[in-house]
């Protein structure tokens, strides 16, 4: 029990540091464009032609979003146009373009999102021709969920997967540098793992120590959407751990989430200092 609790508390000192860095380099950000999303999310890329084009609106408006490698969305009256990799997750509202609001919408923004994207419009409404007028630079980043838990033996562990794009749950336990796979989307329920499809949770149920690691939900491209760091421990001294550290790991740039982790960062230091 004693090397495991060395190994939790190693391993947590590296997740929460990976957190601070995240959370630092994340808030360092001074674009005003630069905007943060969670995974599974709405993002929304902010985005107005009248700061180019003036106050009258065009005959015809067609915008365009482009990324550095692609096209990613058209919309010219009637006519719309989406990436395949897109394919029903961008819009740009139409009700709102004539006013000046040109912002994408992405539903259910993944991971392999994060990125610049450029806006444009044609202002004689002939895409042939290609009369662009740049519109709006906007850096997208999007993150990923990180947390802690402890749980008793017998327990139930529910893991958020988030996304309908999140793929499988690979598996770290503490005596072990591999991972393997515990679940597949499309697999048939088993005795202990059963996913509730229409809140996108996977719930493992009665915990051993044996389930004690780190879970990771990959999404179709091998990304993270989320980290959890697992403890199955018995009596009041999970209870008080749960109590103290147990939440949401913040990724964002808010100071208000770097002091949350650091916080975490001094209560791992002084268990690890009663331990050794």
């Amino acid at each position: 029990m004693k090397y495991f609790r060395q190994w939790f508390f190693l391993q947590l000192l590296c997740f929460l540091i990976g957190s601070l860095v995240d959370s630092f380099s994340l808030s360092s950000a001074t674009s005003p464009l630069s905007v943060t999303f969670k995974v599974g999310n709405q993002a929304v890329l902010p985005c107005s032609w009248k700061q180019r084009l003036g106050e009258e609106a065009p005959s015809t408006c067609y915008i365009q979003w482009n990324s550095p490698a692609d096209t990613i969305f058209e919309l010219q009256g009637e006519k719309k146009w989406q990436a395949e990799e897109f394919q029903g997750r961008v819009e740009v509202p139409e009700e709102k373009l004539k006013s000046g609001d040109c912002s994408l919408v992405i539903s259910d923004v993944q991971i392999g999102d994060t990125g610049r994207y450029e806006s444009f419009m044609l202002v004689d409404g002939a895409r042939s021709t290609k009369t662009k007028v740049f519109i709006q630079s906007v850096k997208l980043s999007v993150s990923d969920y990180k947390s802690i838990l402890f749980r008793g033996p017998g327990e139930d562990l529910v893991l958020d997967l988030y996304t309908q794009h999140s793929g499988k749950v690979v598996f770290q336990d503490r005596n072990s540098s591999e991972w393997s796979v515990v679940w597949m989307r499309g697999e048939e329920d088993s005795e202990r793992m059963e996913q509730d499809v229409a809140n996108e949770r996977l719930t493992i149920k009665n915990l051993k120590s044996s389930d004690e690691g780190m879970y990771k939900v990959m999404d179709e491209q091998g990304l993270a959407v989320s980290t959890v760091l697992l403890s199955v421990i018995e009596g009041s001294k999970a209870v008080k751990l749960a109590q103290t550290m147990e939440h949401q790991v913040p990724t964002g740039g808010a100071v208000r989430g770097s002091c949350s982790a650091l916080l975490l960062l001094s209560v791992l230091i002084t268990e690890m200092l009663h331990l050794f």
